[in-house]
């Protein structure tokens, strides 16, 4: 019972961080699974059958506020699920050995995108509205490569979908969030049915998926308010560090590098994330003073 407890917990954090940052709820909950000792392909299929529930309320949400632009879930969508059950099936047929350094790599890749992008350039602004439509020679291989590395990585849909349409300034940023969460379901419901046909029902932790549900359905509302009041910035570079920490501790012990060479690693990306952390709350005071002198 206590160890469902801090499952939930872990839903909660994963669904507070990826409501104030349209972001990351598969990259930490996964993160987090992975620390506590699950095993890659495990850990991906629970926090994907969990996301079903969690994305199919926050679409549902984004729908009733007209925050989705459907033709844009579907032309992401449909690949972004076709990516990740190929995704799910060779995450399954790797072995644990060989999963762990893989599926570490790409959490590290995440958590430095996370790092860099809310460091220096802060929260998505709005871009200029531009109503013509994504063509579906660019949606459908960014939804394929999104949602094949959002199931051998336990997440990184958002992160690289997301970022990838905002800078094209073709489509609102709330429906980007919105469509992209909407998609999402889809991606998660393909990676749970690759990982049941690859693994078997023994090799989805139901337990642990239910207790990430239960966890982020109570999150969604909280991270609703919370995202008035948490610095995007602040927040991102301080996920995106931890991740950063955490998975190279998974690589170099993959690696068998010495232990003196890992303390080493150790204590300049600990520096490196604090260094980060601080400068992003530099920043964040000044694009608030700016806020406010503009305001006046």
């Amino acid at each position: 019972m206590q160890n469902l407890l801090v499952l939930g917990l872990f839903g909660l954090v994963a669904q507070l961080v990826d409501g104030s940052l349209g972001m990351a709820y598969g990259a930490t909950s996964t993160t987090l699974l992975l620390t506590a000792g699950l095993n890659p392909a495990t850990a991906s299929a629970s926090v994907h059958l969990a996301e079903v529930g969690t994305t199919l309320a926050s679409g549902g949400a984004h729908w009733r506020f007209g925050n989705v632009d459907w033709r844009l879930v579907l032309r992401l969508g449909v690949p972004g699920a076709l990516g990740a059950f190929a995704g799910a099936t060779v995450l399954s047929a790797l072995s644990t050995a060989a999963a762990a350094p893989v599926m570490a790599g790409i959490l590290l890749a995440i958590g430095l995108y996370l790092l860099l992008r809310f460091v220096y350039r802060g929260a998505p602004t709005d871009p200029r509205p531009d109503r013509t439509p994504l063509s579906a020679e660019f949606l459908s291989p960014l939804g394929a490569v999104a949602g094949f590395l959002d199931a051998t990585g336990g997440g990184g849909w958002g992160p690289v979908s997301t970022p990838a349409l905002l800078v094209t300034d073709r489509v609102e940023p709330r429906k980007v969030i919105g469509s992209v969460d909407t998609s999402e379901f889809l991606v998660s419901v393909a990676a749970s049915v690759g990982f049941l046909l690859a693994l078997g029902r023994e090799g989805v932790n139901l337990p642990v998926a239910g207790a990430l549900l239960v966890g982020g359905l109570v999150a969604a509302p909280v991270a609703a308010w919370l995202v008035r009041h948490l610095r995007p910035r602040l927040l991102g570079a301080s996920v995106g560090g931890l991740m950063v920490v955490t998975n190279l501790r998974t690589l170099l012990r993959a690696f068998d590098v010495a232990v003196d060479i890992r303390a080493i690693v150790y204590t300049v990306a600990v520096l490196a994330w604090v260094a980060a952390v601080a400068v992003s709350y530099s920043r964040d005071r000044n694009d608030q003073r700016e806020q406010q002198v503009t305001s006046n």
